[in-house]
């Protein structure tokens, strides 16, 4: 009997991948398809090309997205992960909107730091319809996203990438006569190199392979994957910031990756005068994540302002 799978219902990619439809999509694939010891076909997820191609076969077929390349050593994102977020983040506006998953242009989406793969405005533009703007600070990144939307139609109607030029997340971006129903963000997780690069160790060891030096399966720079405090100092100076825009924003999210801070950022959240907050977890396979969500607007008041904008 096969394991249920533990993604969003509505996420794409429950099960298996289907590497048959993968190769129609993005025929190059097929150099990189392998055989694991039951027989099944698989890529070598230890080998940066083949993901970056079995990313590229995703994006391809569930996403429409016929362009997609990577700066060499910037992160390339696990497909089915990013998807769930961005599904149980529809959950989470519906609540506002009489239950109903919101669709549509009218719904607006800020990704804060969105990477050179621009992962997150993808997969929301294509599964909904949003309008997504995506931030980024690393001026490779910026021109790596801008180019992925600029080369997919599907992408230009309904995506853009701004440059956020201060250490700021919000200020300079959210202008004072603009709303966002959500906003989401990826913070780096780790508080040093020290700290991802023993990450990656124990991620090698989990495909079965001896540790490859610095090397990462899945890539990324350092801003993507630490900052000075990692993600609690991160995602505390999101929520410091927030305040400045409590009208402006239905909810306001991040992703957490350890649990021991959700207490910390939960004290802060009720210091600051969020009205609700709430944590949804997410599983995929033997990884836990959670995202934390808050808002300044009361439930009635969030009824409102999905109304107004729709």
């Amino acid at each position: 009997m096969s394991t249920p799978s533990l993604l969003h219902p509505r996420n794409a990619h429950h099960g298996r991948y289907d590497f048959t439809a993968l190769t129609k999509a993005m025929p190059a694939l097929t150099a990189f398809i392998c055989v694991n010891p039951a027989g099944e076909p698989t890529i070598d997820f230890t080998d940066n090309n083949a993901v970056m191609m079995l990313n590229q076969a995703l994006l391809a077929k569930y996403y429409k997205v016929k362009f997609w390349q990577l700066p060499e050593g910037y992160l390339c994102p696990p497909v089915p992960g990013r998807a769930d977020y961005v599904h149980y983040l529809a959950d989470l506006l519906a609540l506002s909107c009489a239950g109903k998953v919101p669709q549509g242009k009218h719904i607006a989406l800020l990704d804060i730091g969105t990477g050179a793969n621009v992962i997150y405005p993808i997969i929301a533009s294509h599964s909904y319809g949003w309008q997504v703007c995506g931030t980024e600070t690393d001026l490779v990144a910026l021109k790596s996203a801008q180019v992925i939307v600029a080369s997919n139609p599907a992408l230009r109607a309904n995506v853009r990438v701004v440059q956020q030029r201060n250490n700021a997340m919000f200020s300079g971006v959210i202008m004072p006569s603009q709303r966002f129903h959500l906003t989401m963000c990826n913070p780096p997780f780790f508080a040093s190199q020290a700290e991802a690069e023993a990450a990656s160790s124990r991620k090698w060891s989990n495909l079965g392979k001896a540790a490859q030096g610095h090397q990462r399966n899945f890539a990324g720079q350092q801003h993507e994957l630490w900052c000075n405090g990692g993600e609690l100092a991160f995602i505390s100076q999101m929520i410091t910031e927030s305040q400045l825009f409590k009208p402006q924003v239905c909810w306001f999210t991040s992703l957490v990756s350890q649990q021991k801070h959700l207490a910390v950022l939960q004290k802060l959240l009720r210091s600051v005068g969020a009205v609700q907050t709430q944590v949804i977890e997410m599983r995929q396979g033997q990884k836990v994540s959670r995202i934390l969500a808050w808002s300044f607007l009361t439930a009635v008041q969030q009824q409102d302002f999905t109304a107004e904008i729709a």
